[in-house]
């Protein structure tokens, strides 16, 4: 276990299988392994760029347990807060293949994973406590009601603890039970956190509010310190608690490959400048940044940068 932390998340890992050729799924016969998940795709941007991360979930005793425990590893994320689950499976996913800049087909299989059966008893105050800052995402929270249980509890803890936390939404509308319950739920969360990562259309649905700035104030209204919201071709616009706001223009690609991360790649730039001391123009900026290079390659982290690379 890791004396001090600068980050830990709390997620679900799968394994994936990325097509190798474009075309229906039922007709690919070739699949690469990889892993996937929101938060493990930060927390493996975040390790790139040399910060200590922590991620906290549950795999099963299985093939794909292990090759996410593998995967962690390889990218030296700490893996204290895994527990191995000899009950239920490791989930996995089946991903097409696309070469235009679509979003790509994605198929789970996920129902009664290992990480659904989260819950507060994976809450470990004290591997908690040796972090400085929490980031949370909307997928881990509709796993299960056990599984926002422990992201509430986290949240909150660490908020008295004076601990900074980031929220990504990462909409999964799929999940939930009703879109009442998933803007409810998930604002919750959202009014917990110092910075809000939203998408435009993520803020609007769980807002109703239809302009950048309407969406940024209705967090910063209830207590949120800055609110960055992704505004897709555009790039993305922020406002503080301070009433300091700005546009920060996307970076130009010319060959979209993966669309898939994109998202993830953002908030690592975000989180990982505003953890330097970064302003939140600079933290923007590096935002946009890494999420341009996530997708450009295929697969959901393959395209996040080390430092060197952030440099270059």
């Amino acid at each position: 276990m890791s004396d001090s932390l600068d980050v830990i998340t709390i997620g679900e890992a799968m394994a994936m299988f990325v097509a190798t050729e474009t075309g229906e799924l039922r007709s690919v016969e070739q699949f690469i392994k990889r892993v996937a998940g929101a938060e493990l795709n930060v927390a493996t941007g975040l390790a790139r760029l040399g910060l200590k991360v922590g991620w906290v979930s549950r795999v099963g005793d299985d093939s794909f347990g292990h090759f996410v425990l593998d995967s962690l590893k390889k990218e030296g994320i700490d893996a204290a807060g895994v527990t191995l689950d000899g009950r239920f499976a490791t989930g996995f996913q089946l991903k097409s293949k696309v070469e235009n800049g679509t979003d790509p087909i994605v198929e789970y299989f996920r129902k009664g994973s290992a990480a659904s059966h989260l819950s507060t008893q994976d809450y470990h105050p004290a591997y908690f406590a040796s972090a400085r800052h929490l980031h949370l995402s909307g997928v881990a929270a509709a796993l299960s009601a056990s599984s926002y249980a422990l992201l509430d509890h986290a949240a909150s803890t660490m908020k008295a603890q004076g601990k900074t936390i980031s929220f990504d939404p990462n909409l999964r509308p799929v999940l939930w039970k009703s879109e009442g319950e998933m803007v409810e739920k998930l604002n919750h969360l959202a009014f917990q956190a110092n910075w809000v990562l939203p998408g435009l259309k993520e803020g609007m649905i769980l807002t109703g509010q239809q302009t950048p700035e309407g969406i940024a104030d209705f967090y910063l209204e209830r207590g949120v310190d800055a609110v960055v919201l992704k505004t897709g071709a555009d790039g993305a616009w922020f406002k503080t608690a301070e009433g300091e706001k700005g546009a920060v223009a996307a970076v130009r690609v010319d060959n979209v490959v993966d669309t898939v991360g994109a998202g993830d790649g953002f908030a690592v730039g975000v989180i990982s400048a505003l953890l330097e001391g970064k302003t939140l123009q600079q933290a923007v900026a590096r935002g946009n940044k890494i999420g341009s290079l996530a997708i450009q390659v295929q697969g959901d982290s393959e395209g996040l940068p080390t430092r060197t690379q952030l440099s270059e």
